[in-house]
């Protein structure tokens, strides 16, 4: 999900909870943020409920989820 000019913000090791993608450094699943937010949570719950979790990792990962996002929107709609 990063660029070469980003430090990577989560990765996918097949030894770390069977691949699944998760924080640099940690064990928490990137999709539980998502999983909070969706569930009416804010971005401190889920810093407290995961303090592995830095507040630059969780805010890098949704603006690299963000513009993911819009590329994609961009590319389908030309």
């Amino acid at each position: 999900m990063a660029t070469s000019t980003e430090q990577a913000i989560i990765h996918s090791d097949p030894d770390i909870l069977s691949g699944i993608p998760v924080f640099v450094g940690t064990r928490v699943p990137a999709k539980t943020l998502i999983d909070y937010l969706e569930g009416g949570h804010n971005i401190d719950d889920f810093l407290e409920d995961f303090p592995t979790v830095s507040r630059e990792q969780a805010n890098a990962f949704l603006k690299q989820a963000f513009k993911l996002l819009v590329t994609q929107v961009y590319a389908s709609a030309a």
